[in-house]
């Protein structure tokens, strides 16, 4: 079964995060009085899911954990009784043990749950059958459960194939049909020929892996005698029709075999029948006649792709887009009599190449909500240890953005979440003194603007106080006084991205306004983004990411400096201005821009990059963009005008010289660096 491992991985782990998610809107829901039979059903099938493809890859103490809490929530539902916050409280234990017990799995060091854990789920599930009417039977011990029964014994456990698999069918309505005939000349008591045709549900992608795994548990009742198609068919991949007929020689009951198969998700149908030793009657299936036939169900497919092939993909892509620009540059050589057949081949390439990438991307793009459904047993769990009440809201979960950037986001997500329960939001006494009501809100909302994602992340609690910030910065020398004098309150309240600036009384370890802010801005930065800061004393604070779709194609703005072409981000960009640096008032030497209703340092960016031997004119263009420090004029010889660039990773050892990102390819084939501002502003 090791080959199925990789995806039972990643199989319980999506079950256990819808676990978290569930569990949470099950405690809220009932202490908001509303129903939660749907939310119960739910986690019920999450819990019976990883339990049974759990059992079918032999981990029997996850299997058993899981089933414990199965057999709580189960008796939760007959009682349909008020899931108190100790209740929560156990089976968000229970996931936490169950995810940690799978991730162990995955590196072939297999756990056992904790006694202790074990003894707390045992409780309260006493009291849940308590207040039911009709008890259950004790859990099995978690190191004794088998995943296969005797022959003789009638009850078969649960058995899920680790596959694609999704909610258990035990619980849920079906679309299997099960068909049990018995000959009434029945063979005499004991072994006979029992004659099995199985059909793969149209919505299962890998249907051959669940078909092998259905011949592998009709082996434990038995043996398998034929099959059509043989197990080395399935192995390689091959069903036909997505369709199974096999002949088990068994003295099991078929009812005790339906019940087994009744139990596997991915199944649409199943026929059993006591044989006369006859072959499995081959397998036909009426084709459709026209595509309006087709079953909804085979329209929607998806199967599961690693993301380094994908990587591999939009790198290829990429290759492919900078080829046809240096084709472009070439045919621009060619005489005239021959350039406009050249020019013909060469757009129709360049729409073919923009397609397959537009494609690519479309793949690469994931919803929001494979981060965002984290947040909730967070904000949750949060709200527990610091004795507050938080009411979390999460809009535009929907949206799409490149899974680069979105794997990025997960600790700047985490840590403005805390930031916001911890230091944002007050206790409710003190809400109340303050007039606002005693449950904080936190609201994060994701919406879509051209090519733009904006997270916006906001609280109702105390909010931030620019001038303490203000007073810090100088205090920690991360500004100086006059520089501070000089910074509007928006401008300040960048500062609290600065290492070390922080206004919170007492830094938990939890969270703390500075401490950490200053990796949630530079993540940002590496992926395109920005962060605004907006805060008012009493009102709350708001938190506002401005992403790009992708980190692959981003526009950027090239610049001459000497001889040398750099480009600086867009993203990155405010503004740009022609000016004669000897006419500039100066602080300190520096050179000072008024733009903005602010003045602004302006650096030579031929020095900063280490450029001997420059001779720039009186005249000089300054791109205003966006440092650690706040905004900075950087005086160079031209602006070139503004490209979207495909944007390639440094390789040793340029990765380590301090200012530069990324390497872009112009169509001339000419290398373009890419400029990390803020880390060359500081090197």
């Amino acid at each position: 079964m090791s080959k199925y491992l990789g995806l039972f991985v990643a199989e319980a782990t999506d079950h256990l995060a819808g676990l978290s998610a569930e569990l949470v809107a099950l405690e809220k829901a009932g202490a908001e009085g509303g129903a939660t039979a749907s939310v119960v059903d739910g986690i019920f099938r999450h819990f019976h899911s990883v339990k049974g493809m759990s059992a079918s890859m032999g981990f029997e103490a996850i299997s058993g954990l899981a089933h414990r809490a199965e057999d709580l929530v189960g008796a939760l539902r007959r009682s349909q009784a008020k899931v108190e916050p100790d209740t929560a409280d156990v089976l968000l234990a229970t996931v936490d043990a169950l995810q940690a017990m799978v991730t162990a799995s995955a590196s072939g060091t297999p756990q056992l749950p904790d006694p202790a854990l074990l003894a707390r789920l045992e409780g309260v599930a006493e009291r849940a059958r308590g207040a039911s009417a009709a008890p259950v039977g004790p859990a099995p011990p978690v190191k004794s459960l088998s995943v296969e029964a005797p022959p003789e014994a009638p009850p078969a456990p649960p058995v899920a194939l680790p596959d694609a698999l999704r909610a258990s069918q035990e619980e849920s309505p079906s679309p299997a049909i099960i068909q049990v005939s018995v000959r009434s000349d029945a063979l005499p008591a004991g072994r006979r020929e029992v004659a099995i045709d199985v059909e793969i549900a149209g919505t299962c992608p890998v249907p051959a892996v669940r078909a092998f795994l259905v011949l592998k548990k009709l082996g434990s009742y038995g043996t398998v005698l034929r099959s059509e198609p043989t197990a080395s068919d399935l192995k390689a991949g091959r069903i036909p029709q997505k369709r199974l007929a096999a002949v088990l020689e068994s003295a099991a009951p078929l009812q005790t075999l339906e019940r087994v198969l009744r139990q596997i998700s991915d199944i649409g149908a199943v026929s059993l029948r006591e044989s006369e030793r006859e072959a499995p009657a081959p397998i036909s299936q009426p084709q459709p006649t026209s595509p309006s036939e087709v079953p909804a169900a085979e329209a929607q497919r998806s199967i599961r792709v690693k993301t380094e092939l994908l990587d591999y993909f939009l790198d290829t892509v990429g290759e492919l887009i900078l080829a046809t620009a240096r084709l472009r540059e070439v045919g621009k050589m060619i005489p005239n009599p021959f350039r406009p057949m050249l020019d013909e081949g060469v757009d129709r390439l360049n729409a073919i190449v923009k397609d397959l990438h537009d494609k690519v991307m479309a793949v690469r793009m994931t919803p929001l909500a494979q981060l965002t459904e984290r947040l909730p047993r967070a904000a949750r769990d949060l709200a527990r240890r610091t004795g507050k009440q938080i009411e979390l809201d999460i809009q535009g979960s929907e949206i799409e953005i490149d899974r680069a950037i979105l794997e990025e986001l997960g600790d700047p997500l985490m840590h403005l979440l805390r930031n916001a329960v911890d230091h944002g939001i007050e206790p409710p006494h003190l809400r109340l003194l303050a007039g606002k009501p005693a449950t904080g809100r936190i609201t994060l909302v994701a919406r879509r603007e051209r090519d733009r994602v904006l997270l916006e992340i906001a609280d109702d609690g105390k909010g931030m106080e620019p001038e303490k910030l203000r007073a810090k910065a100088v205090a920690v020398g991360a500004v100086t006084a006059e520089q501070a004098a000089v910074l509007s309150d928006r401008e300040v309240l960048q500062l609290a991205c600065l290492p070390g600036v922080s206004t919170a009384e007492v830094v938990t370890d939890l969270s703390g306004r500075g401490v950490g802010m200053d990796a949630v801005k530079r993540t940002l930065e590496n992926v395109g983004g920005t962060l605004e800061i907006d805060s008012g004393r009493g009102i709350g604070t708001r938190f506002l990411l401005s992403l790009p779709l992708t980190v692959a194609v981003q526009p950027v703005l090239l610049v001459l400096v000497g001889e040398e072409i750099l480009g600086l981000p867009i993203a990155k960009v405010h503004g740009a201005a022609q000016v004669e640096l000897a006419r500039l008032d100066r602080s300190q030497g520096t050179p000072l821009l008024a733009y903005g209703g602010s003045h602004i340092p302006v650096r030579e960016l031929g020095p900063l990059l280490g450029f001997r031997g420059l001779a720039p004119g009186p005249v000089r263009s300054v791109v205003i963009t966006e440092g650690d420090g706040g905004r900075v004029g950087l005086a160079v010889d031209a602006l070139l005008g503004q490209q979207d660039a495909v944007l390639k990773p440094l390789s040793p050892p340029l990765d380590q010289v301090p200012g530069l990102s990324a390497v872009t390819v112009l169509g001339s084939g000419r290398p373009v660096f890419i400029l990390d501002v803020a880390r060359l502003l500081v090197a």
